[in-house]
């Protein structure tokens, strides 16, 4: 009868666990990076021997637990997380692509349609070389340009800025996360395995590494204790997380990241290990995105900055070859070394050098010259062009990676995910499990009453 009762109260106790572990599934079911749990049985067995055959025979001793297991596929992981840092990438460049597009300002006021309404006017003031009217909306047209570029410069470097200061706040993010993850993995390694603090603790490694994967691009390699070791997915002789061994002196620290700004709002991302950076050239996921957009927007500086001296020389060039109404030489129409600092110097009508040594309108005439393959319009059509070319790219792939990411984690959580309906029969499988191995408690218990009661 002791037999008896100790295999209900082992079935009792198991089940218990099970019950436990499926109460805990639907509490969690809303949690974020909460992965389903179950319960692993097996039977309690030992070899007797018989005093009628005096052989060993197995002897059934009940059920017990033996871990409470996650459910997980590390494949279906390691995909969902490739893929998150594929779209954190891609929304990132789409999203910082489409701001720099827009500081750009194709439109009447921007630097393109400006340069054609000043090149208009040289030609309306040609028509008419003598008239104040014609030469104050010639310097008018002038001014707008200049005031273009100033305004395209600001609203770019205001990009620059945008993109540094959030792939800062991802570096940050990174870092904490490294340091979350160090500290979770020195638990696991001293947790007993298949129980259930082990699996709170894979719960809370996983949520750090989706966030890590979106931020930027990992490679994962977990040990049988579920210590996870992250390296850099473009460069994978770069180890993230500090190793984790009880031999504290072999222990290598970590790497953690940090983030410079060039010029022209380039930003350079590196590496550091024990003190010693490495510069990192595409970190990958929603931070190497950032970077890939900063460097286009540098790029776009560098040539917005180009265009404006070209077209501070072409147009002094062009004054100096002519003559003002006085008969001397025209000085410089406009002073800048960049687009930010480009500047009309002077709003006297007189001082534009319309003449040439032959004709009133002379010099005025050669002013199409400056609007050749290599003048401003063109130069700035071609720009305009690359980057709404680049923005409608970067747009299509955020859409495609986006679909992915949202899929391979579909796939994921239909594993990890908790079903409601599948916890509400597996409730109803159990507690009769249960009740069973109550009544089996029972069932020993009045066998041996009505046999004490036979004395």
């Amino acid at each position: 009868m002791s037999d008896l009762l100790g295999i209900g109260a082992s079935g009792v106790a198991a089940y218990s666990n099970m019950l436990s572990a499926i109460g805990n599934n639907v509490t969690n079911a809303s949690t974020p990076g909460y992965t389903r749990r179950s319960v692993t049985f097996a039977q309690n067995t030992s070899a007797n021997a018989t005093s009628l055959y005096f052989t060993s025979r197995p002897e059934f001793s009940g059920v017990s637990t033996v871990a409470v297991t996650r459910s997980w596929n590390d494949y279906q992981a390691a995909v969902a997380r490739t893929a998150a840092g594929e779209a954190g990438r891609a929304d990132a460049r789409a999203t910082w692509l489409g701001n720099a597009q827009s500081a750009l300002n194709d439109t009447a006021t921007g630097v393109g349609q400006s340069a054609t309404t000043f090149f208009s006017a040289g030609n309306a003031l040609a028509a008419d070389a003598g008239s104040s009217g014609n030469r104050q909306a010639f310097l008018n047209a002038l001014d707008q340009t200049a005031s273009a570029f100033r305004s395209t410069a600001s609203a770019l470097a205001q990009t620059s800025a945008g993109i540094a200061t959030a792939a800062q706040t991802s570096v940050q993010t990174i870092n904490s996360d490294l340091d979350a993850l160090d500290k979770v993995n020195a638990s696991l390694n001293h947790q007993v395995a298949g129980s259930s603090a082990q699996a709170d603790l894979m719960d809370q490694r996983d949520r750090i590494l989706d966030d890590l994967s979106s931020q930027i691009g990992i490679n994962v390699k977990l040990d049988d204790s579920g210590v996870a070791t992250v390296t850099l997915a473009n460069a994978s002789s770069i180890q993230l997380t500090a190793s984790v061994g009880n031999n504290s002196s072999s222990q290598s620290p970590g790497t953690r990241f940090m983030l410079e700004q060039g010029d022209n709002g380039a930003l350079q991302l590196s590496a550091v290990t024990a003190g010693k950076p490495q510069a990192i050239a595409a970190p990958g996921g929603e931070l190497g995105g950032m970077v890939e957009s900063a460097q286009t927007v540098a790029d776009r500086r560098n040539s917005l900055n180009k265009m404006a001296t070209d077209f501070v020389k072409s147009v002094n060039d062009w004054q100096a070859a002519g003559l003002n109404p006085a008969g001397t030489a025209g000085v410089p129409l406009l002073s800048g070394t960049d687009a930010a600092s480009i500047t009309l110097t002077t709003n006297d009508p007189n001082a534009i050098a319309a003449a040439s040594s032959t004709a009133s309108n002379g010099n005025l005439l050669n002013l199409s010259s400056l609007r050749g393959d290599s003048g401003l319009e063109k130069t700035w059509a071609g720009m305009i062009t690359d980057q709404g070319q680049m923005v409608s790219a970067a747009q299509s792939e955020n859409t495609a990676t986006s679909a992915a990411s949202n899929s391979a984690f579909a796939a994921r959580d239909s594993l990890t995910g908790v079903d409601l309906n599948t916890e509400a029969g597996e409730m109803i499988r159990y507690q009769q499990a249960y009740s069973g191995a109550a009544k089996v408690i029972q069932v020993a218990k009045d066998t041996m009453q009505s046999i004490f009661d036979l004395f």
